[in-house]
């Protein structure tokens, strides 16, 4: 497992501690998010320059399966991180779209 924190969730003392252990590991998340996109534009290199190219719905549609399992095996709501990827997956296919000028 990726360790972001300082100190694990029984170490905090206070308030203060929890909400900047919370900070570092959103901090960590957004990075990562960005470094996603940066391979999202880079798939678009190798799609077909249509619509159905960029939404790839068997793709999504695999992945979006894929995250409900990751999510079930950490004890997550699959339907929470579904929805979460849902709409990172439509922002996302929007900037392909823009890239191709779709």
């Amino acid at each position: 497992m990726l360790n972001v924190t300082n100190k694990k969730p029984s170490e905090c003392t206070n308030i203060t501690d929890v909400r900047n252990e919370i900070d570092n590991i959103d901090k960590v998340i957004v990075t990562l998010l960005s470094e996603r996109f940066q391979y999202v534009k880079e798939v678009v290199k190798y799609k077909e320059n249509t619509p159905d190219s960029i939404v790839a719905s068997d793709r999504r549609n695999v992945v979006l399966h894929q995250r409900r399992q990751w999510a079930e095996e950490q004890g997550l709501d699959p339907n929470v991180i579904e929805e979460i990827y849902t709409r990172l997956i439509q922002y996302f296919i929007s900037e392909e779209m823009k890239i191709k000028n779709l």
